[in-house]
């Protein structure tokens, strides 16, 4: 068990700052930060300490070869039977030791994961918008701190926990998104770090995004970099399409996808509602011909930040489809309701998917 020591310079609080009517994502941060540092693959017990700037090193590793891996999860109001529900904590935690892995640098246990997001949460329970759709985003975020130039792992490693009092990741909320098939950019390859949750993946994102968005779209639907046929994901979430009745979405087994934990939660809440599931590989020709065909029903989007994001248009080597007339389709907004309802308390877990706290 983590034993995290409360260090506090009694700052004033960011609470006041915060406009809880106009939350967006990202925008304000609480009042602590849980902080754990990794020396000779040791770890240290952790403290919660006041959010405030950091003192680094010019030479500090991970600003000159990227050694730095990050979650998101989110903690929600329990509108039904009050308290706090953390939803699958364990799933980012475990995928926070796989990205770990991929990147040279050290597994944090999962016990102490969660009982620093615990804490964390505890401390600082009153950011917690009490909307509806609205959470406490947590974010881990860990990283080489060793002091050198060389190309080599660093020798030490700090793990950070903040959080941040968020409304939806996009401004069009459930409004259906126009997406671009990026045919240019690759973000990642076969052998690379798709699959990993780590910064040099979101690097690779950013100038296809930005072109993307002086364009009037919202993200960019990434393809394979080898072929540039088969899709892999959106830039912020999982792609999910409802072709002929069907749930299909691209397989992990190529490792440039990242494996979701809202992906892994609509796969089996789609088995639940007896939907037929396919993982698998699928070219954007597929995709565009289905529609051709009258067969392709909805797109949408799964991720931690925006839980479902409805897809209304697709555009591809200059070729637009619009899909179910720019609205939420019926299975996109089935697994909203259902995912919000969950995280919520108002629909009963079946799955002990939340980290329920009395708080």
């Amino acid at each position: 068990m983590v034993e995290a020591n409360i260090m506090s310079n009694q700052t004033a609080s960011r609470f006041q700052e915060i406009d809880y009517s106009n939350l967006g994502f990202g925008k304000y941060f609480s009042d602590h930060v849980f902080e754990a540092d990794n020396i000779d693959n040791v770890w240290s017990s952790g403290v919660l300490k006041q959010y405030s700037p950091m003192s680094i090193e010019p030479g500090m590793s991970t600003l000159h070869y990227g050694q730095t891996i990050f979650e998101g999860l989110k903690a929600y109001r329990d509108l039904k039977n009050g308290g706090v529900n953390i939803f699958r904590p364990e799933m980012n935690s475990r995928r926070l030791n796989r990205s770990a892995k991929r990147l040279c640098m050290p597994q944090y246990l999962e016990e102490n994961f969660l009982d620093a997001i615990k804490q964390l949460v505890i401390r600082d329970k009153r950011f917690i918008p009490n909307e509806r759709g609205q959470s406490l985003y947590i974010r881990p975020l860990l990283f080489g701190d060793g002091n050198f130039l060389g190309v080599h792992p660093s020798d030490s490693y700090k793990l950070l926990i903040m959080t941040s009092p968020v409304a939806s990741y996009y401004e069009e909320g459930l409004k259906p998104l126009k997406i671009l098939v990026s045919h240019e950019y690759a973000r990642t390859v076969r052998g690379g770090l798709g699959a990993a949750k780590t910064a040099a993946n979101y690097a690779a994102s950013l100038y296809a995004a930005k072109k993307a968005k002086q364009e009037g779209y919202s993200q960019v639907l990434w393809l394979d970099g080898v072929s540039m046929e088969y899709i892999d994901e959106v830039g912020a979430m999982n792609i999910v399409f409802v072709i002929d009745n069907k749930i299909i979405t691209p397989a992990l087994d190529s490792g440039t996808i990242l494996a979701g934990v809202t992906r892994d939660t609509v796969i089996q809440l789609s088995k639940d509602f007896g939907y037929e599931v396919e993982e698998r590989r699928i070219k954007v020709s597929e995709v565009f011909d289905s529609h051709k065909k009258g067969t392709l029903q909805e797109v949408f989007g799964t991720g931690t930040a925006a839980i479902i994001s409805p897809v209304g248009q697709l555009t591809y080597n200059d070729k637009d489809i619009v899909i179910n007339n720019m609205e939420i389709g019926p299975v996109a907004q089935k697994f909203y309701d259902t995912i919000l309802g969950l995280v919520h308390g108002e629909i009963e877990d079946k799955n002990n998917w939340n980290l329920h706290l009395d708080i």
